[in-house]
């Protein structure tokens, strides 16, 4: 510990804790008077260096000062036992203000900052509230939650869309097929593009038809769809990384010279279950399998998937089965709907978010020692919609970049109408997962997504103007708030019509 004299020097103390006093003086005369004469016969420039040493001692004994003075600030026996003397601590002549400081929630220094605490408090409130809300709800409205939620007997009339999930891995056997017959000059290129293009295109229809003939459940078409989207994913990174890695090969300026064509089926067959989209022949593996962590997490997934489905069978299904279309009657009221919808909906994404995104992707890298688990990134402080749509789901953001966008900006095509494409392909297979199993094409779901496109330019614009929390609130507001609530109505409304003409 130090002690401080009135010109901020720092002070040892001595062996019985108290600094002296004579010894103090003596110092301050010395430090003066080699100051007058440094000042005397020094450059102005090693009288600034001198300042900003003395700035620097000043800064250090501040913080021991402090440091001593929060000391004394406790009990005697600690003062006792450390040695220290409140008569010689933080000194009234030594300065309380050297610099210029912002409040920590001044707009410069709010995000330089841990925010942990507020982080907390808002767990805890929204925990109190929440459950309040829940015991209200259940004292109101009793338990809403059917016995068929997750099975029933008429679930197994779903048994042919189980059969084509099964069927789905011929597709993968024969793109091999096509890479195997190429690589042996069995065919040509042309022929290989041709057929991997008819194998893809069968592999979205066959599932389509399947779903539209049979009288499934909602929920298990929209599985066959989402696996169908993923699987035809796959198969054109397969088919287009394969064609890539061979057009190097055999070109005469190798980017890379080790590169090699080779086809392997046991590298296809890690590539369809991995948790990617894109394809290449290794990948990054982990050590080994952590199989507590894998049982805590799968743990998580079950009692997040709960809840997901309470919150829909007591809040959301109330709330959309005594509603109107959105579109027809009173404006107010299609508000009010959309708004008390919107809490809900939201609880029911993050949680559809945290058990796929993180949950089930980590299990399964886990369980294949996959080591690039980047599958998400910050997409909450996302500064406009575009960022979102780069951050919230790198799977397929790094398959878009890789077999849409750049191909588009290597044909020379400008990157706007790129975005517009890519755009486009995500709002066909969104579009596949919601209307195939509704069994209804009012393009709902295509539309929304294509409204992503002005929406880019229009935040790119306002972060650029206005800074990056405009933004942010606009990408808020227009997926939790307005945007999924409305096409949550518009779907069962117009589910409920189709229903209704047909009986």
């Amino acid at each position: 510990m130090a002690v401080l004299d009135s010109g901020g020097v720092a002070v040892p103390p001595t062996e019985n804790g108290v600094a002296d006093l004579d010894r103090l003086h003596r110092r301050k005369s010395s430090s003066d008077s080699s100051n007058g004469l440094l000042s005397d016969t020094s450059p102005s420039d090693d009288v600034g260096a001198a300042a900003a040493e003395r700035d620097r001692v000043d800064s250090a004994a501040e913080e021991e000062a402090q440091g001593t003075a929060n000391l004394a600030g406790g009990d005697a026996e600690t003062r006792e036992s450390a040695g220290g003397d409140v008569r010689f601590t933080y000194r009234p002549s030594v300065p309380a203000h050297r610099r210029t400081r912002e409040s920590p929630l001044s707009s410069d220094a709010i995000f330089k900052q841990s925010h942990a605490g507020l982080f907390n408090l808002c767990v805890v409130v929204l925990v109190a509230v929440n459950s309040r809300l829940i015991i209200e709800n259940l004292m109101k409205y009793g338990w809403l939650i059917r016995t068929d939620f997750w099975f029933s007997s008429t679930s197994l009339r779903d048994w042919p869309l189980f059969m084509c999930c099964l069927s789905l891995s011929v597709f993968p056997l024969a793109a091999f097929t096509v890479e195997k017959m190429v690589l042996q000059k069995f065919i040509s290129e042309p022929v290989a593009i041709i057929l991997h293009v008819i194998i893809t295109m069968t592999e979205v229809l066959y599932p389509v038809y399947v779903t539209l003939r049979c009288d499934s459940a909602f929920l298990s078409g929209v599985t066959l769809m989402l696996l169908t989207c993923i699987v035809w994913l796959k198969l054109v990174s397969y088919a287009h990384t394969s064609y890539d890695i061979r057009t190097l090969a055999n070109s005469a300026d190798k980017v890379d010279p080790e590169i090699s064509y080779y086809v392997s089926l046991k590298s296809l067959a890690y590539f369809m279950v991995a948790p990617t989209l894109c394809y290449q022949p290794s990948y990054p593996r982990s050590p080994c399998i952590r199989k507590g962590w894998v049982a805590r997490q799968f743990a998580k997934l079950v009692i997040f998937t709960g809840l997901m489905g309470f919150i829909i069978e007591q809040y959301i299904n109330p709330i959309v089965r005594n509603s109107k279309h959105p579109l027809k009657g009173d404006l107010l009221y299609a508000i009010e709907r959309v708004l008390k919808l919107s809490v809900p909906n939201l609880y029911v994404w993050l949680c559809m978010f945290y058990c796929f995104f993180h949950l089930w992707l980590n299990i399964l890298a886990e369980l294949l020692c996959f080591g690039d688990r980047e599958f998400y990134k910050d997409w909450w402080n996302a500064k406009s919609v575009g960022d979102y749509w780069r951050m919230w789901n790198m799977p397929v953001h790094k398959w878009m970049v890789r077999h849409v966008y750049f191909p588009c900006l290597r044909i020379k095509i400008p990157k706007v109408p790129a975005i517009i494409i890519a755009f486009l392909v995500s709002a066909v297979f969104h579009e596949l997962c919601i209307a195939v199993p509704c069994r209804l094409f009012n393009l709902w779901a295509f539309m929304g997504i294509m409204f992503q496109v002005p929406l880019v330019f229009i935040t790119n614009f306002l972060q650029e103007r206005f800074g990056s929390m405009v933004g942010n609130m606009i990408f808020w507001f227009s997926f939790c708030i307005f945007g999924q609530p409305m096409c949550v109505l518009l779907y069962y409304h117009d589910l409920m019509n189709r229903k209704g003409s047909m009986s």
